[in-house]
């Protein structure tokens, strides 16, 4: 099986195990981690998902084998955006969803072409030393689809995106945490372990109120000052009420001296 989720409590684990291929996407892995994801963001119980590929690995792209072998655009046409209602399947799985809960990517190896896209994808990165992205499609001439024009600008600025994209290069782990690509760097075998780690960390607090500063932070996207600032209060305003409960705890001595410890 070429996916498989292992779950702790309120954090899944989903795993892409096609280490023969580098976890290059094939249409059942993309399948299958498209329906893996979509339960996790339907099961009440669980809170935030660690994305991470087995064997050393994170996502080569698109395994090319497989697309060498389609023939013209209609090989496309299922996953074609429609006139209206919500997208299809992406090629490369889940990079279309848009889900209500947070998802971190544990990036070992490479994260290229489309495995960058799908790394991008996920709210936070934490890479390996060794780790590193790249658009490395731009040598076959295959296109950014999965979301890599628009979220790689969003997160490292437009002229850091436009090197990246047109010239192909690699970027390894600490070039990434400085430019903004990831949030973390560790030592080679740790992404795994410190993704989950931050994945209980935020399982642990009040999740509707961490859901509603996730939801207004993505929608603010394109926004002007006024719009957004309304668009935050109108999504965050009904989580007031629910937030006195915790500052009644913090009047009653929890969490004092910024203590992350005990809430």
């Amino acid at each position: 099986m070429a996916v498989r989720v292992e779950k702790d409590g309120a954090v899944w684990t989903v795993i892409h195990s096609r280490p023969q291929a580098r976890n290059a996407m094939d249409p059942d892995s993309a399948a299958a981690l498209y329906d893996a994801f979509h339960a996790f963001d339907r099961d009440d119980r669980a809170h935030v998902a660690v994305f991470w590929g087995e064997g050393g690995a994170f996502c080569a792209g698109w395994d090319l084998k497989h697309a060498s072998a389609l023939s013209g655009a209609d090989a496309l046409d299922p996953f074609d955006y429609p006139e209206a209602g919500e997208p299809p399947m992406a090629a490369m799985g889940p990079s279309r969803l848009e889900l209500s809960k947070p998802v971190i990517a544990a990036v070992a190896g490479p994260a290229v072409a489309g495995g960058m896209e799908l790394a991008m994808w996920a709210d936070m990165r934490v890479m390996e030393d060794t780790a590193y992205m790249g658009v490395y499609c731009r040598r076959w001439g295959i296109p950014l689809i999965d979301g890599g024009t628009v979220r790689l600008p969003r997160l490292v600025g437009e002229g850091r995106a436009m090197d990246l994209i047109l010239t192909g290069r690699r970027v390894d782990a600490e070039e990434a945490l400085r430019i903004g690509l990831c949030e973390y760097v560790v030592p080679d075998g740790q992404a795994r372990g410190q993704a989950e780690s931050l994945a209980h960390d935020i399982a642990r607090f009040p999740q509707s109120c961490l859901r509603a500063d996730r939801r207004s932070t993505k929608a603010q996207h394109g926004l002007d000052l006024r719009a957004a600032m309304r668009q935050e209060w109108w999504n965050s305003k009904p989580e007031v009420t629910i937030g006195v409960k915790g500052a009644m705890r913090f009047a009653s001595g929890k969490g004092r001296g910024g203590d992350f410890d005990d809430v």
